[in-house]
C-alpha cells in the first residue's frame, strides 16, 4: 500500500514540476519567510544543519533518483557547484525519502561532490513551501528564502549563478 501511494505521489511530483519549469531562471519568494531549519545526515553519515551554514548564499535542491527532472538537473548542479564552491556559496540538494544505499548507487553514475542529505521520512520536505520535485530554494546568508525554481534547471547558466552571487555580503 505505501509503494502505491509513494508512486502516485512520484507522478504527481513529475507532473507539477514540468509544467512548473517553464518561466524565469529564479522566482522571487515574497516576504522573504525564514527558510526551516532541518538537521539531516548524508550518506556518508555527515549531519547537516541549515542554520549552521547561515552567513553564506545556500542553493537548497529537493530530489530523488525516482525523479527524471531530479536525474537530469543534478550534472548541472555539480558544474554549479565547481564553480561557486571556493566562492562562499553553497550546495545542497536534499533526498526526499530515499536511503543511503539508493543515493550511493545513484551517485556510482553521476558524480556528486556537494552534500546529498537524507530526509528519510520527509518530514522536513513537508515544512517548506513546495508542490512538486525537483524544487530549488536560494537562501540568503541571514536564512530567508529569496527564490524558489520549480522544476529542472541548468545550475551552471551564467545568468542564474549572478543572482546567486548577488546576494553574498
Amino acid at each position: 500500500m505505501k509503494t502505491r501511494s509513494i508512486v502516485g505521489l512520484a507522478a504527481l511530483f513529475i507532473v507539477t514540476a514540468a509544467a512548473m519549469a517553464e518561466g524565469p531562471l529564479l522566482t522571487p519568494m515574497p516576504d522573504q519567510p525564514a527558510a526551516p531549519d532541518f538537521e539531516l545526515t548524508g550518506p556518508e553519515g555527515t549531519v547537516y544543519s541549515l542554520d549552521s551554514m547561515r552567513g553564506k548564499p545556500i542553493i537548497v535542491n529537493f530530489w530523488a533518483t525516482w525523479c527524471p527532472p531530479c536525474r537530469a538537473e543534478m550534472p548541472s548542479m555539480q558544474r554549479a557547484w565547481e564553480q561557486v564552491e571556493g566562492e562562499g556559496i553553497l550546495i545542497m540538494a536534499v533526498n526526499v525519502g530515499e536511503d543511503a544505499a539508493t543515493i550511493n548507487e545513484f551517485t556510482k553514475t553521476v558524480r556528486v561532490d556537494f552534500p546529498l542529505p537524507m530526509d528519510l521520512d520527509s518530514k522536513v520536505t513537508q515544512r517548506w513551501p513546495m508542490r512538486g520535485l525537483p524544487t530549488t530554494f536560494v537562501v540568503d546568508p541571514e536564512g530567508r528564502l529569496v527564490y524558489q525554481a520549480q522544476g529542472e534547471r541548468d545550475w551552471d547558466d551564467p545568468e542564474l549563478l549572478d543572482l546567486v552571487r548577488a546576494l553574498k555580503r
